[in-house]
This record gives C-alpha cells, structure tokens and sequence, in this order.
C-alpha cells in the first residue's frame, strides 16, 4: 500500500476533495462524493463501495489505528495530510482526520406489489434528509424516492443518514408524477401527506397491499400536481397550535404507520 505525503493546501488533490465536500455540481458531474468520519468512512467500506481514495492524519493514523488500517486496504490512493489541511477541508467542526473520497452508489429499486416506499418532494433541508434515509432503514422501508431538492450526498446529509446511504435502496426521480402513476399500476396505493385537517387520518389509512407515502418541501409541502397525482391525501392528526410537523418527524410517523 503506497502512501503519498501532501504538504500543500493547493495541492490538486486536496482541491478535487474540498470541491466534493461543497458542490453538489462538483459530485454529479464526477461521480464521487466525500465521506468524513471514522465510522461513515468504515460504513462505506463494509458496504462494498469503491473508495477512491483516503485522506488521513498521522494523529487519526494512532488514535484509530485499526479502522484506518481497513480503510486504507480498500482504498485506491492514500495521502497523509496535516492537521491543518484536514481542517481547511472539513466539514465539521472538531474533525477526526479521516476523509474518503466514494463512488457514488448505485442501490436502486423498483416497486414492487405490498412494498413500503416514502417520496420526498424538493426536501431543502439536508438534515432532514439524511434523517428520513436513517428511519427508512431502521424500519424496513422497501425503499426512499428522491425528487428534486438537496443532495444526498450533502455532507450534512450523510452524517444525519448514519450509513443508510450506503445500504437503502434510493432512487433519484427525474419526474415524481410518473413514478406514483406506476406504482399505482402495480395496485400501490400512493398517499400525498398534507397538514389538512379533513384529509384522511394516518392511523386510518390502509397500508395493508403497499404503499408510496409522498412527504412535501419544508415551506411550501407537496406540490398541487403530485397531490392531484396521489390516489388519497392522509394527514397527522395533531391537538395544540401547531400547523404541521418537520419533514423528517413526519415521515418517521408514516412510516412508523406504514411498518405497523
């Protein structure tokens, strides 16, 4: 395993990690994406994902010995940085030293009859992402639709997911309105969750033969076009002065219902 030293702040490689780290744009158009941590970094190695490369600190190299040893056996490239250009890159605030540079996963579904799927329109909030992916998994959601908005890969959203990324099954939708009307034609029923008070409450709605439970952007909800496509609108039925619930919570009760 040959390791190489960098010294240099602009050195290129450092540059290529720090654009994957900020830019969503940066991580499309190259197919990578960067995971910090020792146990992200561990995570995508016992996953299977190919790990580019791996940027480490002498100080993280003697504190977590074992798990860098593995990580770097199963990287391609792997540069010893200092301190100081490990915190240039960071994302977090007291870095652990360990950064890897991932090909990005490929775990795609299809629906399937009596499968358990939640769709995120336009979610902004990377935190509530990576939050939604987290409960998917620890429930047995069959699988999480994406659709516009944040980045899975947003850093902030790999962290909030705690490895989900790597093991649950997500696809990226390019039109969230055909992917319902094909569930439905698999006699998935497809619910658009709403803060309506006269729509269908959660707890009586039949997720018994499947179903695809459409959770909306932050400010603005569902869009009117995706509600129209849903075959029902459902709704958390709450007391007090509250309107609506964070995006994150309300999946988790969705899915919470659609697991029960």
């Amino acid at each position: 395993m040959k390791e190489i030293v960098i010294t240099a702040k602009n050195n290129q490689k450092i540059k290529e990690l720090k654009a994957l780290i900020s830019s969503a744009k940066a991580r499309k158009n190259s197919g990578f994406f960067a995971v910090e941590g020792v146990r992200l970094c561990r995570d995508a190695v016992e996953s299977g994902s190919k790990i580019i490369s791996v940027f480490y600190t002498d100080e993280a190299q003697e504190k977590y010995s074992e798990d860098i040893t593995l990580i770097k056996n199963a990287a391609v490239s792997c540069f010893s940085v200092s301190g100081e250009i490990m915190r240039s890159v960071s994302d977090t605030v007291t870095p652990q030293g360990v950064i890897c540079a991932v090909k990005a996963v490929k775990n795609t579904f299809a629906f399937k009859k009596g499968g358990k799927y939640i769709a995120l329109d336009t979610l902004q909030n990377p935190d509530n992402l990576g939050a939604v992916l987290r409960t998917a998994e620890a429930l047995g959601i069959d699988g999480v639709v994406i659709y516009g908005g944040c980045d899975m890969y947003n850093p902030k959203a790999l962290r909030a997911s705690m490895g989900a990324v790597f093991r649950l099954p997500v696809n990226i939708s390019h039109n969230l309105i055909n992917d319902i009307e094909t569930a439905k034609l698999l006699g998935i029923r497809t619910y658009a969750c709403v803060p309506d008070r006269d729509a269908l409450g959660v707890t009586d709605a039949d997720f018994s033969g499947g179903a695809v439970c459409v959770i909306g952007n932050e400010g603005n909800g569902i869009s009117k076009d995706i509600i129209d496509a849903c075959g029902e609108s459902v709704t958390i039925k709450m007391n007090g002065r509250a309107e609506s619930l964070n995006a994150a919570a309300a999946a988790a009760i969705m899915m919470w219902e659609m697991e029960k």
